[in-house]
């Protein structure tokens, strides 16, 4: 099995296969894991909040978007008409049943994802900063709670673990919000993890290499993927080859344009998001925390606060706009001025997440022998393992049909 991307998708999908006795190959153009979206998102293992991004509220605040009046959530038109078929696509999903439909699929490979994240943890130790300090996300207007729990209520089948508290109740799990503006109230939700995603797939990789003697080809640069009488050659930039039997696309927003040149069209849109790390302020929280009205997470990570959001639909450059992280940086402040030392601010970051209309990743068979794990939006840490669990078994059914026909034949 060939596997192109390295990043949380990549490495986990490697995992996945070899557990299952698969000889794999890892190759990716970086010279080492995760240096692209998985380098420093907000790190949270968001299991249970998972929801949709296309909503029928969203379509009253479509123009507003588009006219660039949300400073958080920013929409680069063009003229490209895979652009076009996309946003027509995530209006189509924009209704309360799709949405209901699509946030139910993402929950339940969340759930997936939490149960395979736990049995790699029981089959492999390794640190990473996981824990499991829960989450709550703090709504500043009562609409906005309203609607939270009307989405709860699709959750709630699920079996998951969710409370609305008051913002007393809030400040009795969280001491750090009594430094933020008056809120309307908070959803409580104790079971979300968190984990740095970067050491997550250096320490997984090395155990890939070691135990299970998975090949890693860092700062390979691929190009091209051509299949001939049942292999594959992925050809790089400086033209070295590897071959293999299978191959697996974990490009992340790259697949798209990828997959194009293949013949292959999938639906993925890039959006840019930034984050920065600084040491914890005075009142660092201890929980994960979501404010939902600047569309930001904290997230700590041991002796760190994480801090990410903004999102730059179809922003496809990854360098650092300036401008961006500032406005990252002035919303974290008036959210939680004491949450972290914002004058010592560093790890400034900016990541491209592969946007899918109706936010459910693309795992599935593309052509015999080429299985597409890509198209996870946001939650790319979160639904990593799910994912890659369920690539796998993809595959091994495709090669027991395989074996099948040929001994009817």
């Amino acid at each position: 099995m060939l596997v192109l991307g390295a990043g949380v998708i990549g490495v986990t999908t490697a995992y996945a296969l070899a557990r299952r006795g698969y000889s794999v190959i890892v190759a990716d153009r970086a010279e080492g894991p995760a240096k692209g979206s998985s380098f420093a998102n907000g790190a949270q293992l968001s299991y249970v909040y998972t929801d949709a991004l296309a909503q029928a509220g969203l379509l009253v605040k479509m123009p507003a978007l588009l006219a660039g009046r949300d400073h958080a959530f920013r929409i680069h038109l063009s003229a490209d008409p895979d652009f076009a078929r996309w946003i027509l696509a995530f209006l189509r999903n924009c209704t309360k049943a799709r949405f209901s439909a699509n946030t139910r699929a993402t929950l339940e490979l969340g759930l997936e994802s939490q149960s395979a994240m736990a049995d790699l943890r029981y089959r492999h130790s390794f640190e990473f900063g996981h824990a499991t300090p829960g989450k709550l996300h703090i709504f500043r207007e009562a609409s906005g709670m309203e609607c939270a729990r009307k989405i709860a209520a699709i959750k709630r089948p699920f079996g998951v673990e969710q409370e609305f508290l008051s913002p007393s109740q809030a400040l009795e799990i969280e001491p750090a919000l009594q430094d933020t503006d008056p809120f309307e109230g908070a959803l409580w939700t104790p079971g979300e993890e968190i984990g740095d995603p970067y050491r997550f797939c250096r320490e997984l990789l090395s155990i890939l290499r070691n135990e299970y003697g998975v090949d890693q080809r860092f700062g390979f640069d691929v190009i091209s993927l051509t299949s001939h009488e049942d292999r594959f050659s992925a050809t790089s930039s400086t033209g070295e080859t590897l071959t293999a039997r299978r191959a697996v696309i974990c490009l992340g927003a790259e697949a798209a344009n990828f997959l194009r040149d293949m013949g292959i069209g999938v639906p993925i849109l890039p959006m840019k998001g930034y984050s920065f790390t600084a040491p914890p302020g005075r009142h660092a929280p201890s929980v994960s925390i979501t404010d939902t009205a600047r569309k930001i997470v904290f997230c700590r990570l041991g002796d760190a606060i994480r801090v990410a959001g903004l999102a730059d639909l179809d922003a496809r450059d990854r360098s650092i706009e300036p401008a961006r992280m500032q406005t990252l940086l002035d919303d974290a402040k008036a959210a939680l001025p004491h949450a972290a030392r914002y004058e010592r601010a560093g790890a400034h970051w900016a990541g491209l997440r592969p946007m899918t209309p109706d936010s459910r990743p693309i795992i599935k068979q593309a052509a015999p022998g080429l299985f597409l794990n890509v198209g996870h939006g946001m939650l790319g840490w979160t639904f990593a393992c799910g994912s890659a669990e369920r690539l796998a078994a993809l595959v091994e059914s495709a090669d027991n049909d395989t074996m099948t026909a040929r001994k009817v034949r």
